[in-house]
């Protein structure tokens, strides 16, 4: 478990991005960690490595701090930024120089996910394309069998046919034992994959909640005219009328689209809040 208490960061001291945060993750989830730009997804994910100091509070993984950046610790997290440097190495020499800092590393899986991912392993690292480069430090991610895995748009670079199989690796990775928070703004490309939903604003956690949830709370619906502000909670223009959320009185069975919920959440906070936290309808 992941916990963080009363958590505080700015990069300048006039500039305070989170102020007394309090989150706490579970085992066995894949969380969507959603935000702006700017709203503090990427800091957080490295404030939960280990890789940034809190001004005040902390981060805790099984009840050790990850600033005191214990080896042990460590090998227990991997995170992979937007943007990864990779060494002008082939791929057998990588893998002697950085699989000793994670000695869960299974190799075999490894070359498992770079063949279902199409990446050839003779060459140099450096001479694959970005896209090609995102797929192997996914791959190695994934293989190195870490507690907690964090990604940083994963999926920025991939082609479409690399996405779906990107959401089957990941899905197939996911373990009782096992943390995965992926922050990305290509919600789409994680439907069906990450749940709870967690959503930043302005260093803020404004929403943290599960799938099920939200479908039992919620009910999008297309209508060829606009609602009127009582009738919705949320909507947006879309091919041939309107892309509806609203509450949902009948309890069926919804797929939420979660590009809309996003908006929603930011656009319409204290509508949802309301709605999630009191159940009254709004």
């Amino acid at each position: 478990m992941i916990n963080i208490s009363n958590l505080s960061f700015g990069y300048k001291k006039k500039n305070i991005l989170f102020n007394n945060l309090d989150l706490t993750l579970s085992s066995g989830n894949i969380y969507g960690l959603l935000g702006k730009n700017g709203a503090g997804k990427t800091t957080l994910l490295k404030l939960i490595s280990g890789l940034l100091y809190p001004q005040c509070g902390s981060c805790t993984l099984d009840e050790e701090k990850t600033i005191a950046r214990d080896p042990d610790l460590l090998k227990e997290i991997f995170f992979l930024p937007e943007n990864s440097f990779l060494p002008a190495v082939k791929v057998r020499e990588y893998l002697e120089i950085y699989t000793p800092f994670y000695p869960k590393f299974n190799k075999e899986k490894f070359f498992e996910y770079l063949k279902d991912l199409e990446i050839e392993t003779n060459g140099k690292i450096t001479n694959l394309s970005y896209g090609q480069k995102k797929k192997f430090s996914v791959a190695f991610a994934l293989a190195a069998e870490t507690k907690v895995i964090l990604l940083d748009e994963p999926t920025n670079g991939l082609d479409i046919p690399a996405k779906s199989v990107f959401r089957k690796l990941v899905a197939s990775s996911i373990n009782e034992e096992k943390i995965f928070v992926i922050s990305t703004h290509q919600v789409r490309d994680m439907k069906h994959l990450i749940d709870p939903i967690i959503i930043l604003d302005n260093g803020e956690v404004i929403f943290n909640r599960q799938i099920a949830e939200i479908e039992q709370k919620l009910s999008l619906t297309l209508q060829r005219e606009e609602p009127e502000e009582d009738e919705a909670l949320y909507f947006e223009n879309t091919l041939g009328g309107y892309a509806v959320l609203s509450e949902n009185h009948d309890g069926e069975d919804n797929d939420i689209d979660i590009e809309l919920l996003f908006n929603a959440v930011v656009d319409k906070n204290e509508k949802v809040k309301t709605l999630f936290n009191a159940g009254v309808t709004v």
